[in-house]
């Protein structure tokens, strides 16, 4: 039996993409991933994510990312996306796994692989937590890489969140093209 790890990061924020990962560990290696310190990606340093990265990539048999815009956000909800996402990612794996472990309590629609979903599973599944770091570190490069193209909302310290530099940035400069106008606080200050 092949199982793959899935989770998803950026739900919240205002700007850019929702991004998931699919990781199917080697067997017998989460105990070692866990010594070298796997854990859920919100529990851990920027720094200390990006040191895990080849770690968990050297433990996988197969880990990949799956991604939908702000602007697909906008047209069928956070939700939807997330789930979309979750499901890009688990579709580019090779092999495909048979069963997908998923954090949180959505099922991911038309998946045709057997599905478990586990409520805070980042806390207690390696696999999951693995995908967690790996979507998040990727998800925050790309951040980082987009606020050199659009200062003025601290993107490379709010990662697309909604700091208060970040909604001050709104209200003087207006919304982006990777800002998700279906959230409250894009529509609000985007009007001021």
């Amino acid at each position: 039996m092949s199982i793959a790890g899935v989770d998803e990061v950026g739900r919240g924020a205002l700007f850019g993409p929702v991004v998931a990962a699919a990781v199917m560990l080697k067997p017998d290696l989460e105990s070692w991933l866990q010594t070298q310190g796997v854990a859920d990606s919100k529990v851990l340093t920027p720094l200390k994510r990006q040191r895990l990265i080849p770690i968990i990539r050297s433990a996988s048999v197969d880990a990949q990312i799956g991604w939908v815009s702000a602007y697909q956000i906008d047209r069928i909800n956070v939700l939807q996306a997330s789930l979309k996402a979750m499901h890009r990612a688990i579709s580019h794996l090779t092999p495909q796994p048979t069963q997908c472990l998923v954090d949180g309590n959505q099922p991911i629609p038309e998946l045709d692989i057997a599905q478990k979903t586990i409520i805070k599973g980042d806390q207690s599944i390696v696999a999951i937590a693995a995908a967690s770091i790996l979507a998040k570190v990727w998800r925050d490069t790309l951040i980082i890489r987009l606020a050199k193209r659009y200062p003025g909302y601290d993107l490379a310290s709010n990662k697309g969140y909604g700091s208060p530099k970040h909604l001050a940035g709104l209200k003087a400069l207006g919304p982006t093209r990777y800002h998700r106008r279906s959230f409250k606080s894009c529509q609000q200050l985007s009007l001021l």
